[in-house]
């Protein structure tokens, strides 16, 4: 497999996860999803969560199907997952359940997943 089928295939599965993520925050996970927002943010939380997974399944969508502006749609996946880096964040320091992540050990280890999807995001595409 080329250099090139590897990042189509790795932009097509993260467009995938971004996709079963949005449809996940819209339908079952919605209460989950809730537990990492942030108190901070001026929206309420319910809100929060429909607004960001319309967002990740067009964010999602786009990695798929995008054509010539694939870093473009890149460079906007990657921006996205630093912008809600914060509700990981919140979660692990108010103690939060949500996706079986019951420990604080949990939750700090799912803290380091993030970088790789910003990685992700800008490797795919680039």
């Amino acid at each position: 497999m080329t250099t090139e089928e590897k990042k189509k295939v790795g932009r097509i599965l993260l467009g995938a996860g971004l996709i079963f993520a949005g449809v996940s925050h819209l339908t079952f996970a919605r209460k989950e999803f809730k537990a990492q927002v942030p108190d901070w943010v001026p929206l309420k939380k319910d809100d929060t969560v429909v607004y960001s997974g319309v967002a990740e399944i067009a964010l999602g969508s786009a990695l798929v199907f995008g054509g010539k502006r694939k870093q473009t749609v890149g460079k906007i996946a990657a921006m996205f997952f630093t912008a809600v880096f914060p509700g990981n964040i919140s979660q692990y320091t108010h103690h939060r359940s949500a996706f079986g992540l019951n420990t604080d050990k949990k939750r700090f280890a799912r803290l380091f997943f993030q970088p790789l999807l910003v990685w992700l995001a800008l490797k795919t595409t680039e």
